[in-house]
């Protein structure tokens, strides 16, 4: 994910006019695994289509997609990308916050169930699934990764072994996808759980995250001393005050943002149009689809 080699040498020095904040460093394996990613989406909305012109993908979820996409590529590329492997603990949680909060609800919705069901063709990989997406799976997978993986050892450790970093990202965006996945789940086979227990979800699956925040903006020491040894981007910013605001980050935003879920998810309850309507909406089938389907069938 990186354009220059991180480890225990520590970042590379600023120029002589600081950061550039214009710099994008597309790193060939992020950029050819959104390329794939996509072209796949694409491959398979078309092949649809050709079988039943009535099964495609609505713009919206197409463009939803191709958020989750651009999402992923200002994260894992360009200013924020550099400042978070070698500068700033704040910019590595905004990082953080767009591949748990930005990420996955887009993709999610992007993505329609047909997509999915074959992949939970095998009954052990859907009785793993239905483990790992219902709300204790999803608050457990969420929580022990993203507690984990602020461990000071731990984030230590993947700050200066590069590799050890692409592991903590792949799993930090996987266990943001099951942690979305009981309110926005585009299958039926993993269905999304009732309306009541999602609000209860929402209200307690971010306390874990509330907590490790807390700890990180209030922590005296440093916790991350890899950043210490960084050039300031601002001579203001010193390494414990970007550690608290770097807490403050996943405390507030991250905190709102279950917020909002919450408002959203209670209005849609008191909008619900009956179980046939959640269930194409899940399936991500266009209006009028399932009607026309059986009376054609």
């Amino acid at each position: 994910m990186a354009h220059v080699v991180p480890g225990p040498a520590g970042p590379p020095p600023l120029g002589p006019d600081g950061f550039d904040w214009t710099a994008w460093h597309a790193d060939p394996v992020v950029v050819g695994g959104l390329i794939a990613f996509g072209a796949a989406y694409a491959a398979a909305t078309l092949w649809r289509r050709r079988l039943d012109p009535r099964a495609g993908v609505e713009p919206r979820r197409i463009a939803s997609f191709v958020g989750a996409l651009g999402v992923l590529f200002v994260a894992l590329t360009g200013p924020i990308h550099d400042l978070s492997d070698y500068y700033l603990f704040s910019a590595h949680m905004v990082q953080h916050m767009l591949l748990v909060f930005a990420m996955p609800p887009l993709l999610l919705y992007g993505t329609p169930g047909w997509m999915v069901r074959p992949l939970l063709s095998d009954p052990r990989l859907r009785s793993l699934g239905r483990a790992l997406t219902k709300p204790a799976g999803a608050f457990a997978t969420f929580n022990i990764v993203l507690v984990v993986w602020h461990l000071p050892p731990v984030y230590n450790l993947a700050m200066d072994q590069h590799q050890v970093h692409i592991v903590g990202h792949l799993l930090m965006m996987a266990a943001s996808v099951i942690l979305w996945w009981p309110v926005l789940s585009p299958v039926s086979e993993l269905p999304r759980a009732p309306y009541p227990i999602q609000l209860l979800y929402l209200f307690v699956v971010g306390l874990p995250m509330v907590m490790v925040a807390i700890f990180i903006s209030m922590a005296d020491g440093l916790l991350y001393p890899y950043y210490s040894a960084s050039p300031r981007i601002w001579p203001w910013l010193t390494p414990h005050g970007d550690q608290h605001l770097g807490g403050l980050i996943m405390w507030i935003p991250g905190g709102l943002v279950f917020l909002l879920a919450v408002s959203v998810i209670f209005f849609r309850w008191q909008g619900a149009g009956g179980d046939d309507l959640a269930l194409r909406e899940a399936e991500g089938e266009p209006s009028g689809y399932r009607a026309g389907k059986g009376a054609s069938g």
